[in-house]
């Protein structure tokens, strides 16, 4: 897969271009080339990648530094589709939730299709102090509970952070594991137990 988004940012980059001497479109030979030379596998379709909302469209046409107005745009769209626990259940298992962290499988061609995908959140995070491999792309999640507390407004943006990433920051780097189905509601609630349960070893 990695090979197709090289060639989707390849893509993106001379879309509608023409030659200066003739009308050869660039942009439309090479998503043509993709979709003839790449080939879907299990959960890994070139649909997938190819296939942009408008949240993807805006961020793939400003993909370093965009206007005010847009990343609030992304924001305030992205927030709206937040679906948020029945009954207002925002916490499940702690040591699920660790096993959730710690899973780094799933969405990939050798994975099948319809399996349980992990979080990988180590990739990006440090959580608790017995993980010492963990990586720093965002703020470390070390106490999040205990530095926060359980109020309704810290259960309600945790929830919605993890759910769709981009409520809160247009463009970002974190996958959005609701909105695009990569975890369920469980596997969310057992998350948010890692994050805030007293007794996690986030928290210790």
């Amino acid at each position: 897969m990695k090979r197709i988004v090289i060639a989707v940012v390849m893509a993106g980059a001379v879309a509608g271009c023409a030659t200066m001497a003739g009308d050869t479109d660039y942009g439309k030979a090479a998503l043509d080339m993709i979709k003839s030379d790449f080939k879907s596998k299990g959960p890994a379709t070139v649909e997938g990648v190819l296939k942009q909302d408008e949240a993807q469209r805006l961020c793939s046409e400003y993909p370093t530094e965009r206007p005010k107005e847009v990343a609030e745009k992304i924001e305030a769209e992205q927030l709206k589709l937040v679906k948020y626990p029945d009954g207002a259940k925002y916490l499940g298992k702690w040591q699920e939730g660790e096993k959730i962290a710690q899973n780094g499988r799933g969405m990939q061609s050798s994975d099948p299709i319809g399996g349980t995908n992990g979080g990988n959140c180590y990739a990006c995070h440090q959580m608790t102090k017995e993980e010492i491999s963990f990586g720093n792309i965002g703020p470390s999640l070390y106490h999040y509970g205990k530095l926060r507390g359980q109020s309704e407004e810290i259960l309600k943006y945790t929830w919605a952070k993890i759910y769709n990433s981009q409520a809160f920051t247009a463009c970002s780097n974190m996958p959005r594991f609701g909105h695009k189905g990569i975890l369920n509601e469980k596997q969310i609630q057992d998350v948010m137990a890692l994050l805030l349960d007293p007794q996690s070893p986030v928290n210790k």
